[in-house]
């Protein structure tokens, strides 16, 4: 994992534990380089000893440009999973299978009849969101974000699908809505709350948050306690690692109890 910082990174728990599960000779590490040495960094992979790397901030846009970006990562504007291919550099972006495949694990069939969904936030990782529902085919999103220049710029990227819109607009947003994602840090250890009212969503509702310290945010406390379908953000950070793995090393890992278990006690562990 590269990044700038890095110490946070989880990552390594999970990629670490796929290797001794399936019985594979590697290592994955977090490499802490500065923005003036990422490219350097990306352009000597192979003489480090690795045959790829995922990517976090602020180094996503920077991997872009670095490699050979598939359709997802160029519609996304992200690279965060890079992988060597006879000596070319590859890239990808998997939040966006990331953030759908933990849907589909938590809440089966979230795409059917939900018509319209509301994102909060608009930055990269509302990015790979928009584009993962566009995906899904789901037809109208409502980017709600404090710049409304952030907001439209997911508009001119993703198309009409997406519908730039104010936080006072949330209570008739929300009583549309089947899908309600939040993509911003509040809520997150250390940040402001995210105060939302979600008595206008209807029964069948989805709430999902990209948060996954605490691991039950506010908004999902508040989701679940009116009985709706709930995907958190630490599923999310299981899924979008599976790609990766099978690019690097040749097997497709499966995200499993145990291994949800494994990255539960490192989180606790790191708050204590």
């Amino acid at each position: 994992m590269v990044g700038w910082p890095i110490t946070h990174s989880r990552s390594p728990v999970i990629h670490n534990y796929w290797l001794r599960r399936y019985g594979l000779v590697g290592e994955y590490r977090r490499e802490a380089v500065a923005p003036e040495a990422v490219a350097g960094f990306f352009a000597d992979l192979t003489s480090r000893g690795y045959v790829g790397c995922n990517v976090t901030i602020p180094h996503k846009e920077a991997a872009l440009a670095a490699s050979e970006p598939d359709d997802c990562a160029r519609a996304v504007g992200a690279a965060n999973t890079l992988w060597l291919d006879d000596g070319r550099l590859r890239s990808t972006n998997t939040d966006v299978e990331g953030f759908t495949a933990n849907l589909d694990a938590t809440a089966p069939s979230w795409e059917t009849g939900r018509g319209e969904a509301v994102v909060l936030g608009a930055g990269g990782s509302a990015h790979a969101v928009v584009y993962g529902l566009i995906e899904r085919e789901i037809g109208t999103i409502h980017v709600v974000n404090r710049s409304a220049e952030r907001a439209d710029e997911l508009r001119r990227r993703f198309g009409t699908a997406v519908r730039p819109a104010q936080w006072s607009a949330l209570p008739q947003l929300l009583s549309r809505a089947g899908l309600l994602v939040n993509t911003t840090s509040l809520g997150m250890t250390g940040q402001p709350p995210l105060p939302i009212d979600l008595s206008p969503l209807r029964g069948d509702a989805v709430v999902a948050d990209l948060v996954y310290a605490p691991l039950e945010t506010t908004l999902l406390a508040a989701a679940r306690a009116r009985g709706l379908a709930t995907s958190d953000g630490l599923g999310m950070l299981l899924y979008q690692a599976v790609r990766g793995f099978q690019q690097w090393f040749g097997v497709r890992p499966e995200v499993t109890r145990d291994l949800r278990a494994v990255l539960e006690a490192d989180l606790a562990q790191t708050k204590e």
